[in-house]
């Protein structure tokens, strides 16, 4: 990961003012990209740098702890890589702490994008709010823009509604076998991140050696079960792949898996990250009568996913 990932204000580069938003973009979607384009843009027309800055965690798994239901559409490594292709050259990811909760909107200001960060332009939507019990608002900033002399911009309503509307959209299309849709909205494929982990090993057994991935990011949304067609980067380097999503039902039919069989891969990859991008969705995960039948299958989806799938 680049250095332009910064977890502390004292750690990013102060030779000249900053171009700063801030929120949590999760998912990096087609609205969030209007938005960071829009940051981005204006750092050059002001011969700057431009900066994120984000939260880990989301700010709702701290005010709300008993939340279990809220599901990341992507890690702090995958928003950044995601922000960093567009042009930002900064992300800050603050971490979101109780007390970092009851901070004020004087305090976040005056001590973290004055103080720190040399903020020349605040960018922020229409309904932003942000300090303890989301007190600070626009004009807010607009108040302290004067006495602490930089700018604000607000980003227009109709944009916002539009990342919000997109954000349950996405999310409720992964889980709902929807994957093209929300690779739409997404404006790329939906990836995964995590580590090699030993499994069963039957892959191997029937001639299709999997990769046992362990994602990494505890509050990840994982898609819902089934067969995937897509490209799996490891040591810097692209695969295509198929990839199974779910609980193995015609082997064991326990424990959620997600396994990818790379094409044209042979080397022992425990203990590797890598990161799958999931391009097409193939079918449902299905019992089969026999491992014959499912071996048949798995046959059939690696042909179809080695058709539909380019590394271009």
């Amino acid at each position: 990961m680049t250095t332009s990932l910064y977890r502390n204000p004292s750690e990013v580069p102060k030779s000249s003012p900053l171009v700063i938003t801030q929120g949590t973009f999760d998912g990096v979607h087609l609205g969030h990209q209007k938005v960071l384009k829009h940051v981005v843009e204006l750092a050059k027309e002001q011969n700057t740098q431009s900066l994120l800055i984000t939260y880990h965690p989301h700010p709702r798994l701290v005010v709300e702890p008993n939340n279990r239901e809220l599901r990341m559409l992507s890690s702090i490594e995958e928003k950044a890589e995601a922000v960093f292709a567009l042009g930002i050259d900064y992300v800050l990811v603050l971490p979101f702490t109780q007390e970092f909760s009851q901070l004020s909107p004087e305090a976040f200001v005056a001590d973290i994008l004055v103080k720190q960060l040399n903020v020349h332009t605040i960018v922020i939507g229409y309904d932003h709010h942000f300090g303890i019990n989301r007190s600070g608002d626009f004009n807010t900033l607009v108040r302290l823009s004067k006495e602490f002399n930089f700018s604000v911009q607000e980003i227009p309503a109709s944009t916002i509604d539009e990342i919000a509307v997109s954000s349950t959209r996405i999310r409720k299309a992964l889980s709902n076998s929807g994957l093209d849709e929300a690779n739409q909205l997404i404006g790329r494929p939906y990836q995964l991140t995590g580590t090699v982990i030993h499994g069963k090993q039957l892959g191997r057994t029937i001639g299709f050696p999997t990769a046992n991935i362990h994602i990494n990011d505890p509050y990840k949304l994982i898609p819902s079960f089934g067969v995937y067609a897509g490209i799996c980067l490891v040591e810097n380097k692209r695969y295509k792949m198929v990839c199974n999503i779910g609980v193995r039902p015609t082997v064991d039919g326990e424990n959620i898996s997600i396994e990818a069989h790379l094409f044209d891969f042979d080397k022992n990859i425990y203990g590797e990250h890598l990161t799958l991008f999931l391009v097409q969705y193939l079918r449902n995960e299905q019992k089969f009568d026999s491992i014959e039948a499912l071996k048949s299958q798995i046959l059939l989806d690696a042909q179809q996913a080695q058709t539909l799938v380019t590394l271009d």
